[in-house]
């Protein structure tokens, strides 16, 4: 079996997918890519079970076969080579590879390809198409507030719900819960699946970041990614996810407007003081000012700030973790947010200060129980 082809191409198409091979242990083909050609077509498969991805690229070949190459070694040496074209020659009996580029000749032991796992088929499928910028966003939006708790395997992926009129993104890690929904897609048949965690990360360093379109197809168990020359295969939760809409407060009288970035920059400082397991910030308002005060008993460290805002409602004090204030804020992109509280021991509802068409956006963050109210 003997193949040409360019190292950039060939590089760039296995760095896309070397994520979703695995260093394990137990199953060493896992840390192996699966090379194929049929047709003058090379297609090159990773997995670690759970996730694979799959590419291909038209190639200079004679003849077909498979066989399994170790990705790091792979990666390694494309990664120092120039740009310029490489052969492949592999012993189909022995299974060793020889490398050869320029006046350079590497060797190293291939593993059979019957031994690679077999990377799943979606049949009796469902598909929606999603443009590749919509989803991007709404993975980064979502998968910061994915739960790294095992004990809770429903909150470790982010729940995906298709109808008609909208497609809702929902992550929580039971202290914060995020809810993106985008109104511009839609699905002909409604359904709710849970993406695992992993799967998204790849997705998200996948992605083009212009208009392509995605193409998912769904079933019980598997959900298929493809775009461009990718695919990307994963295993769905198999759990049924918390009932999320009744945390969500429905009466917040008390809603505070402020500028996002002065707000996040005084929270980024303020916590620096804080105690270093609780990040615990209080949020004071008196009219319209906002005292944001931290402070650590162990250090006598402490920081206070002022900031003006508009306040309807009550004046109040509450403590957040500021971690969480600082990570929410960041992965919103409006000019002022509002913040909807109802009082100093439900859950906030950190909010866009105006509305866009075709987005919507919640947030909402549990709070953290002050020692003593001023």
């Amino acid at each position: 079996m003997r193949f040409i082809v360019s190292t950039s191409v060939l590089l760039k198409q296995l760095q896309a997918i070397s994520g979703a091979s695995s260093s394990s242990t137990v199953l060493p083909i896992l840390e192996n890519f699966l090379f194929e050609i049929k047709d003058n077509m090379l297609t090159i498969s990773a997995t670690d079970l759970q996730t694979s991805m799959v590419t291909s690229l038209p190639i200079e070949a004679k003849e077909e076969g498979r066989v399994a190459m170790p990705s790091k070694i792979l990666i390694d040496t494309l990664r120092t080579l120039p740009d310029q074209p490489v052969a492949f020659s592999v012993d189909t009996k022995t299974l060793a590879i020889e490398i050869s580029a320029g006046d350079g000749k590497y060797k190293l032991s291939g593993e059979n390809a019957d031994d690679f796992p077999k990377i799943p088929v979606v049949d009796n499928v469902s598909t929606v198409e999603i443009v590749a910028s919509i989803l991007s966003e709404a993975i980064n939006k979502t998968i910061f507030a994915v739960s790294n708790d095992e004990l809770r395997p429903a909150m470790s992926g982010v729940l995906v719900q298709l109808n008609e009129q909208n497609i809702t993104f929902v992550s929580t890690d039971a202290h914060r819960l995020v809810r993106y929904r985008r109104k511009d897609v839609g699905a002909e048949k409604s359904a709710s699946i849970i993406l695992p965690k992993k799967a998204l990360t790849l997705l998200k360093s996948s992605l083009p970041s212009d208009e392509t379109l995605v193409s998912i197809e769904y079933n019980n168990t598997n959900a298929f990614f493809k775009f461009g020359n990718i695919n990307l295969i994963c295993r769905l939760v198999d759990e049924r996810y918390p009932d999320y809409e009744a945390v969500i407060p429905q009466v917040n009288p008390n809603k505070l407007t402020v500028d996002r970035s002065l707000f996040l920059n005084i929270l980024r400082r303020v916590v620096i003081f804080a105690n270093k397991t609780t990040h615990q910030v209080r949020l004071k308002i008196n009219g319209s000012e906002l005292h944001i005060s931290a402070e650590d008993l162990d250090f006598a460290n402490e920081a206070h700030e002022r900031l003006s805002c508009q306040f309807e409602g009550e004046d109040m004090e509450i403590g957040f973790n500021a971690k969480f204030l600082v990570e929410m804020l960041s992965n919103l992109n409006c000019e002022e947010v509002m913040l909807e509280m109802s009082s100093p021991n439900r859950a906030g509802l950190l909010l866009p200060a105006v509305k866009a068409d075709d987005e919507e956006i919640l947030m909402l963050v549990m709070p953290v129980m002050l020692n003593n109210y001023n």
